[in-house]
């Protein structure tokens, strides 16, 4: 289920944030690029999320 929300949000934000740059660039809005942009940034965060550790910090 985390999976689906992750996509969810990830897609949701991308998709707004092409909204908004074609908006302030004069262009118009692209919904196929801002879904191929959703689909990447949520491979990176799951990517992102594999590589950070788990274990809690040691104190120095």
């Amino acid at each position: 289920m985390r999976y689906f929300w992750t996509f969810f949000w990830a897609f949701l934000l991308v998709e707004m944030l092409t909204y908004v740059v074609s908006s302030m660039t004069g262009s118009a809005f692209n919904f196929q690029l801002g879904a191929i942009l959703g689909v990447i940034v949520t491979i990176l965060v799951y990517v992102i999320s594999a590589l950070i550790p788990n274990e809690p910090a040691q104190k120095h």
